[in-house]
């Protein structure tokens, strides 16, 4: 096991590694910007270092910096957290190369999945169902992008190959508005990933969110831990998770999750990882991997009982995955809910000093945090400031916990989307369960301030 990890991460990300580490006797070194001096888990690491300014470019994101720091501190392995370089295989490759280990997949592995196009050949040759689409990129000739999208009928969706968080994704209902969307999508797929080439798919009218949890180790062991369902969400951003998804019958997720599982041993996956699909009508249809640790993988371990941080670090440092895939058990149903420093109804953010922070307790109720009274909140990157998690033995008493959270939380000083929470907790269709990744935004428009 290693002695000391640097964290290659902020906010609650960080905290949630640090504390993974401290529970393995494993002394952690937290790499912070200007911006995120006063964070808690600088304050509680064993050695804290200041990599640059508040711009992620220019902290976060600068590889040398970070893999300098860990040279000095004598780390022996990174955690790149979610977001910033966690899915970067060049990222991956330069830790590797300089000695250190990776706490995630191999360099080659985040290449395959990292590309939409290749990791949706990787999943057609593996056996998992893929959305209709273009074989590969779509070419340049005109004629044939028409003949493509004919083919696969409308309405189409055109996506970028390095996508990913929701952007670079355009939905096209008529033929005369293709050749435009295609162009369009091209020149900001080159602008925001460095990578023009786009691909083309059915979409989907009202499709479910279902996401996979896999892990697999170095010894060619690959378990999935249940499913999550991601469909409350707005423009490609999860607001609300849950473990597992309502209304869908077992054998049908369980086929889906074996097939997961052996295309984690067919590519040689290693560490955590997501499998990504949309869900209409019965049938699973592949969208893309994951190769990172989620932001919602506490509903996962409260419904498992595996801390899946700690597993990529016992994964990353060699060992033999603990259990089967027989040993894996469900029990009860976990609902997870994000904090964000934003106006709950227009979502603009709300930078500023948390003047008031109280969070809620009491049975099933797990805090995921790195704010506290008195905490800035910077303006430079991602809004959220935590995520409430609340388990039940069923999901009424998940939803019934998750409304005393919310009830309970106090934040003050700035905007929270806590009252949006709040409603969407005592929604009818939400209650029910099994709504589409499109229910929310229709909401909005129904609700609108």
């Amino acid at each position: 096991m290693f002695k000391k990890i640097l964290i290659a991460n902020r906010g609650e990300i960080a905290l949630r590694i640090q504390r993974a580490c401290r529970e393995l006797n494993i002394k952690s070194v937290v790499v912070y910007s200007e911006a995120d001096r006063e964070a808690k888990y600088v304050k509680l690491a064993d050695e804290a270092v200041c990599i640059g300014p508040a711009p992620s470019s220019q902290s976060y994101l600068s590889m040398p910096a970070i893999i300098a720091t860990a040279e000095v501190t004598d780390a022996e392995a990174i955690h790149p957290g979610y977001g910033f370089l966690s899915e970067n295989a060049d990222f991956a490759e330069r830790v590797e190369r300089s000695g250190f280990t990776f706490i995630g997949p191999t360099p080659e592995a985040i290449r395959i999945m990292g590309d939409k196009v290749s990791a949706k050949q990787a999943m057609i040759k593996a056996g998992v169902p893929c959305v209709p689409g273009s074989e590969g990129a779509l070419p340049e000739d005109p004629k044939e992008i028409i003949r493509i999208a004919r083919a696969i009928g409308y309405p189409v969706i055109i996506k970028a190959a390095g996508g990913g968080g929701g952007r670079g994704m355009r939905v096209v209902h008529t033929e005369a508005a293709l050749i435009h969307a295609v162009q369009t999508t091209r020149a900001e797929a080159g602008a925001a990933f460095g990578n023009p080439a786009v691909y083309m798919e059915k979409f989907l009218e009202n499709p479910r969110h279902i996401e996979i949890q896999i892990l697999a180790d170095q010894h060619r062991n690959a378990v999935w831990l249940g499913e999550r369902d991601c469909s409350m969400q707005r423009r490609h951003q999860k607001i609300i998770e849950e473990a597992p998804a309502p209304g869908i019958p077992r054998r049908v997720i369980e086929r889906i999750g074996d097939r997961c599982v052996a295309a984690c041993k067919k590519i040689g996956y290693r560490g955590a990882g997501t499998f990504e699909f949309l869900f209409e009508n019965g049938e699973f249809y592949f969208i893309e991997m994951n190769t990172r640790v989620q932001v919602e993988h506490p509903v996962t371990e409260l419904v498992t009982g595996i801390d899946i941080v700690q597993q990529q670090i016992r994964i990353a440092a060699n060992e033999k995955l603990p259990f089967s895939q027989r040993q894996i058990q469900l029990k009860g149903h976990a609902i997870e809910c994000r904090i964000n420093a934003e106006d709950p109804y227009k979502f603009t953010p709300s930078p500023g000093r948390i003047t008031t922070w109280h969070a809620p307790g009491g049975p099933g109720v797990r805090v995921d945090s790195h704010a506290y009274t008195n905490y800035f909140v910077p303006s430079h990157y991602d809004s959220m400031i935590g995520k409430i998690i609340t388990h039940g033995d069923t999901r009424d008493q998940a939803l019934a916990r998750m409304r005393i959270a919310l009830s309970e939380m106090v934040v003050e000083g700035i905007s929270t989307n806590i009252p949006l929470h709040r409603e969407l907790l005592a929604d009818a269709k939400f209650i029910e369960g099994g709504t589409s990744i499109h229910y929310l935004e229709g909401w909005m428009t129904q609700h609108k301030r």
